[in-house]
């Protein structure tokens, strides 16, 4: 492997880690705030955080 691909791996690793500790964060301070609105949230979050995944699988791949 050349150095610009695994740097380019480990930059999509990052933000894609980034990105879903996002979500879980944002996810818990709403949960907090609306208890009673946790399946929904719970939902929603989940998914978005299924479709980063995905696209840092494809990213991966491209790479």
């Amino acid at each position: 492997m050349e150095i610009p691909v695994m740097v380019g791996a480990g930059l999509v690793v990052i933000g894609v880690g980034i990105g879903i500790g996002k979500i879980g964060g944002s996810a818990m301070e709403a949960i907090a705030r609306q208890p009673e609105s946790y399946g929904k949230i719970q939902t929603a979050m989940l998914i978005a955080a299924a479709l980063i995944e995905g696209i840092g699988f494809a990213a991966l791949f491209a790479v």
